[in-house]
């Protein structure tokens, strides 16, 4: 072929391929297949791999996402109702425990907690509940296990769950719940909740000695925990199972909605026992075996994981009660149908917030979270400081989606310093003062966005205890103005001040400057603009703060040894019970000489002694009585400046339905509806291509090419 044919023959495949382009699908920029444009799929993505999917080690948020919709414990929490409330799952009820003396017989109810020896827990399970398809369950026409006993030939090219030819599944059972409490006790798991559960498990602190000799003894050989008896937990019969606490300690129940207590089959742990599995990635870890409504599909942390409807899924009902703000937001129009609505879900690695931004705009992700990147081109404030969507989102049908988090952040004082600590009348009024100075109204304004509201107590929002409103301010912080929460003016603070024995912040008997030390690790351009904030709330008050910096072993071993006097400190709920934030009061909790949570060192005899009445109390009207005494004593005390409740954004398209944050549930994915219809119009639309660059490269393509062809029919003319 001459040159000139070279030409014109790459320039027609081009122009084929061009025309190609043109003729395919608008969306060009799709990151998933054609075949799923209308399928009723949801869209997701994550940023780190998930280290652990077994129940008895994950402890992460992020591993959370994915076995809360595997696997069920036997409680959860009611989807919509607000404080959080336990239902039943798998159980047939929320069990109350049953009370017994040191010589095991019966207690009544309202028992003394010195009396209580022993707390039982007797759960019924639902018959008819079945496990996920899985390889574990296989077995012949005789019954026999086809996968308990593989060699290495039998293993050989098998990489994934899917090489395995059979699968199988079987009910549900009262045993599966204690395996899985003896699992963490399993020295090989090394499970973080161990050490607690060991103090409230009756008998899991020697179970785990027990096999952590066994395990000595025996490095290589499988350890079978049916072999091991074990009083803490049994199975009473084939839908019944018990667990015996030590004491009372009524928060146990919230435990029983988390994935540590979730059934795990002893056939799982045999089938990934086995030589070469882990050397495969096929465990628990990697791929978990459960009887909720997903299974994990997929695993390819590098590129996506999968999650598909479960088969086998017992079924459940969206639910049908909820308060009127549910019925508003349209989050009761799925009341009584089935559950799960979507058949399958597709998380994609993304490890920058842009791309992750970018495609969440162009309708490829149905929700995402908003960044410091992107909040300006999402979030607008109105003149009272309402948050609310730009126009650009409005206009994209984009929903926000705010709720304030179950977790609190606080400048805490040091109780046992001379100068900030006690509680005398002028250390009180000291503490008072600089807590109405600290305008976290404002900080909350500059630093967060507006993703926080003022703290008025050690309890947030959704929590039993928490008063909404004016009805639940903080009397020494702040006043009600025409219904509205308003903070003291600084001419009060100045005046406790001064009762405090510094006017105009000068020690009334010395003339000495009021200075007062924080310590922190905070460091960089951003903790400087806070700290310099900080130092600006003291200067209304003619107090000199003086920041300490250090590291965070540094800063831990000043806590432990009650060095600081004043830190910036928070907390997140384990758990939705007032007594999970209180026991950072408690006295007894001290982390100088005891090593507790309680970094302030406070120790007021009188809340402690209302601290221990109330852990041990039902949620109820007298309960709440307690609750607002304790509240009264540690606003008045104020150990802490209670600053603000995180209040986190998120963002969703707008054929996604019924979504309502709820920071205890992780299994929330199965009430998830979307309208894949919708979202493959709205795609199309906002992916339009654009085509004039195509016909310019053309033309440009052939105006290059024309003088070419011109001289070659010239010449093919004269050499005819």
């Amino acid at each position: 072929m001459t040159r000139i044919g070279t030409i014109l023959f790459r320039a027609g495949l081009l122009a084929i391929g061009l025309a190609l382009l043109t003729a395919c699908s608008d969306n060009w920029n799709n990151p998933y297949p054609r075949s799923e444009a209308r399928a009723n799929v949801a869209y997701s993505a994550f940023s780190e791999r998930p280290k652990h999917l077994d129940p008895a080690r994950s402890y992460s948020s992020n591993e959370a996402e994915f076995i809360g919709q595997i696997y069920e414990p036997p409680l959860q929490y009611h989807f919509l109702k607000r404080p959080y409330t336990l239902i039943p799952l798998t159980a047939d009820a929320v069990p109350k425990p049953r009370y017994l003396d040191a010589s095991g017989r019966p207690l009544p109810d309202d028992a003394p907690s010195s009396a209580i020896a022993e707390s039982v827990y007797e759960i019924h399970i639902r018959p008819g509940i079945r496990y996920q398809p899985h390889p574990a369950f296989a077995r012949d026409a005789a019954g026999r296990y086809l996968y308990h006993s593989l060699d290495s030939a039998a293993m050989a090219g098998k990489t994934q769950l899917a090489d395995f030819k059979h699968t199988g599944t079987r009910e549900l059972v009262a045993a599966d719940y204690v395996y899985e409490i003896k699992r963490l006790a399993n020295p090989r798991l090394s499970s973080p909740i161990l050490g607690l559960m060991s103090e409230h498990i009756v008998g899991l602190k020697a179970l785990g000695d027990t096999l952590e000799k066994a395990v000595k003894a025996h490095p290589d050989a499988a350890l079978n925990l049916n072999d091991f008896p074990f009083a803490g937990a049994e199975a009473v019969d084939r839908y019944t199972y018990r667990i015996r606490i030590k004491g009372k300690y009524p928060q146990f129940i919230y435990w029983l909605a988390m994935p540590f207590f979730a059934p795990v089959p002893w056939e799982a742990d045999v089938f990934y026992a086995q030589p070469g599995m882990a050397d495969r990635n096929l465990t628990l870890d990697w791929q978990p075996v459960g009887t909720g409504p997903f299974y994990l599909s997929e695993n390819n942390p590098n590129r996506r994981m999968v999650l598909k409807r479960n088969p086998y899924f017992h079924g459940e009902i969206y639910p049908v009660d909820g308060d009127a703000a549910d019925r508003r937001a349209g989050l009761l129009a799925d009341a009584g149908k089935p559950l799960p609505f979507i058949d399958e879900a597709v998380f994609s690695l993304e490890k920058e917030t842009i791309p992750y931004w970018s495609k969440f705009l162009q309708g490829y992700y149905d929700s995402a979270g908003i960044s410091s990147d992107s909040f300006d081109q999402a979030i607008q404030f109105s003149a009272g400081g309402t948050p609310r969507l730009t126009k650009s989102m409005r206009d994209k049908d984009i929903h926000l989606v705010t709720t304030v988090a179950a977790s609190i952040w606080y400048v805490g004082f040091n109780m046992l310093d001379p100068v900030v600590g006690g509680l005398s009348e002028d250390r009180r009024k000291l503490r008072q003062a600089i807590s109405i100075a600290f305008d976290y109204d404002e900080f909350i304004s500059i630093f967060l966005n507006g993703r926080g509201i003022p703290a008025q107590g050690p309890i947030p929002p959704g929590l039993f205890g928490y008063v909404d409103g004016v009805a639940g301010l903080n009397p020494y912080v702040y006043e009600a103005h025409d219904g509205k929460i308003v903070r003291h003016p600084i001419e009060m603070a100045k005046k406790l001040l001064a009762e405090a024995g510094y006017p105009n912040g000068r020690d009334a008997r010395t003339g000495a400057p009021l200075v007062l030390y924080f310590d922190t690790m905070a460091s960089g351009p951003d903790a400087k603009s806070r700290l310099d904030w900080m130092k600006k709330q003291l200067d209304k008050l003619n107090i000199q703060l003086v920041v300490r910096g250090t590291d965070y072993n540094r800063f831990q071993d000043k806590m432990r040894r009650g060095n600081a006097q004043l830190f910036e400190w928070g907390w997140n709920a384990d758990y939705p019970d007032p007594e999970n934030f209180f026991f950072l009061l408690y006295g007894p909790n001290k982390k100088v000489a005891n090593g507790g949570e309680n970094a302030a060192n406070y120790d007021n005899p009188e809340f402690n002694r209302l601290f221990e009445r109330m852990k041990d109390m039902d949620n109820g009207p007298e309960r709440q009585r307690v609750i607002d005494a304790m509240l009264e004593i540690v606003r008045r005390d104020a150990p802490w400046i209670f600053a603000y409740y995180p209040k986190s954004f998120g963002l969703t398209q707008g054929w996604v339905h019924n979504v309502k944050p709820n920071l205890m549930a992780n299994n929330t994915l199965k009430y998830r509806r979307i309208d894949p219809a919708l979202r493959a119009t709205r795609r199309a639309e906002w992916n339009r291509p654009v085509r004039w660059p195509i016909a310019l490269l053309a033309g440009g393509l052939l105006v290059a090419v024309a003088p070419a062809v011109i001289a070659w029919r010239r010449r093919e003319r004269k050499a005819a």
